[in-house]
């Protein structure tokens, strides 16, 4: 299975990353939509485009209205964007305004609260409440022919609880968000977000084949900005920082 990193930074795009935005090619699936979106055309695949939302805050949600652009240079025949209904509903209701972006969409809404799990092309997906303002969900993403799973946790404060150990025990890929470091722990509890030495935690319970570092803070230009080595030192698989225009492999 292939990953496509097309926005790998939180809160606002840097001159090295756009917001969160990541491609599954191959089943059509697009793990928000930040402003990574506008990337996405050239990689199309398929007849359909399912967009997963983790929540509505702008850093995943503004390059819904990319998608015009993005769907005329490559037609789908259905373009499907799934969430929590009140998070579907604000994006409908605010971004979607016609005094803040004049155009519709033509996409179906789905929303699944009431759905314990549903299928999406060859994946079966489920989804669990995550610690953040507003409230977030973390997706599972399942091929059962490739016996592949992807656990997509981003904006969280790491759940270390035994059923999230299980829910994503061994997954293939974990991406887990750290947008602070270590220093400024207590400050990623206040703002809901995860940092670096919580991320090896949740990775020491979940034990993943990898781990894909996501949602890096923006004001962290360097070359590491998580101090990756705590991770590291601290799992036994490989760990990634995500990049803009990365393609993963797992």
């Amino acid at each position: 299975m292939q990953l496509h990193c097309l926005g790998t930074v939180g809160y606002h795009p840097n001159a090295q990353r756009h917001t969160s935005c990541y491609f599954l090619p191959e089943s059509g699936l697009l793990l928000d939509a930040g402003t990574g979106v506008f990337r996405l055309a050239p990689l199309i695949q398929t007849d359909s485009l399912d967009v997963l939302l983790s929540h509505a805050h702008l850093d995943h949600t503004c390059g819904l209205t990319f998608l015009l652009d993005v769907l005329f240079e490559s037609p789908v025949k259905t373009c499907r964007i799934w969430g929590e209904k009140d998070k579907l509903d604000a994006v409908r209701k605010h971004l979607f305004n016609d005094l803040i972006f004049p155009a519709s969409l033509n996409a179906e809404w789905m929303e699944i609260d009431s759905l314990d799990e549903f299928q999406i092309a060859d994946t079966t997906i489920t989804h669990r409440p995550q610690d953040h303002p507003g409230g977030s969900v973390a997706y599972r993403v399942e091929w059962p022919k490739q016996q592949k799973q992807l656990v997509y946790a981003t904006d969280n404060t790491g759940d270390t609880s035994d059923e999230m150990a299980q829910w994503g025990h061994e997954c293939d890929l974990l991406m887990q968000e750290c947008y602070f470091r270590d220093s400024s722990a207590e400050w990623a509890k206040k703002t809901g977000h995860c940092w670096t030495s919580r991320v090896a935690e949740v990775a020491q319970r979940i034990h993943p084949k990898k781990l894909l570092v996501t949602h890096i803070n923006p004001l962290e230009l360097c070359d590491d900005p998580v101090d990756l080595d705590v991770i590291r030192n601290a799992v036994d698989c490989p760990v990634v920082l995500a990049e803009d225009e990365m393609m993963i492999e797992f």
